[in-house]
């Protein structure tokens, strides 16, 4: 249902269905940018966070891990991710397959600067073996989502 939520969320707004299926697991950025055939630094990693009144969901550089003293700059607490099963019950999506499109809940969404370089991303799609290619800018559009920094990586 997952995948299917995803599609549908690009559907709704009338678009065409970007999610493709893997050949094999995408469940690790490294496992994506083989199976994709791309560099890890063009795989998107959603991460799902609790911030201090809100849970948030950050799309970031694959290759890259969170700043905490920038993450706690912006939202004002150490950075807490959700737990295995918070993922899917708060997002709908499973780990691995974890994106902002086709959410099960409101999840207030983050774009980390060190994608914005990028001229097309590959996130997951709502599982483990489906991805899409959108654009960065794309992506900020269609999820309203906001530019933050803080990832170790900065743009230039």
């Amino acid at each position: 249902m997952s995948v299917e939520s995803v599609r549908n969320f690009f559907i709704e707004k009338g678009l065409k269905d970007p999610v493709f299926e893997l050949k094999e697991s995408g469940a690790t950025v490294e496992l994506a940018a083989q199976t994709i055939g791309v560099q890890p630094d063009a795989i998107a990693k959603t991460l799902a966070l609790h911030a201090k009144d809100k849970d948030i969901l950050i799309v970031m550089r694959g290759s890259l891990r969170i700043d905490n003293k920038k993450y706690k700059s912006v939202f004002n607490t150490k950075a807490k991710m959700f737990s295995y099963d918070e993922v899917k019950e708060i997002t709908g999506h499973p780990v691995g397959g974890v994106c902002p499109f086709g959410l099960k809940n409101q999840i207030a969404i983050y774009l980390d600067v060190s994608i914005k370089d990028n001229d097309f991303i590959y996130p997951a799609a709502g599982s483990q073996y489906h991805a899409l290619k959108i654009s960065p800018e794309e992506m900020l559009k269609l999820t309203n989502a906001e530019w933050v920094d803080v990832c170790e990586y900065k743009t230039l």
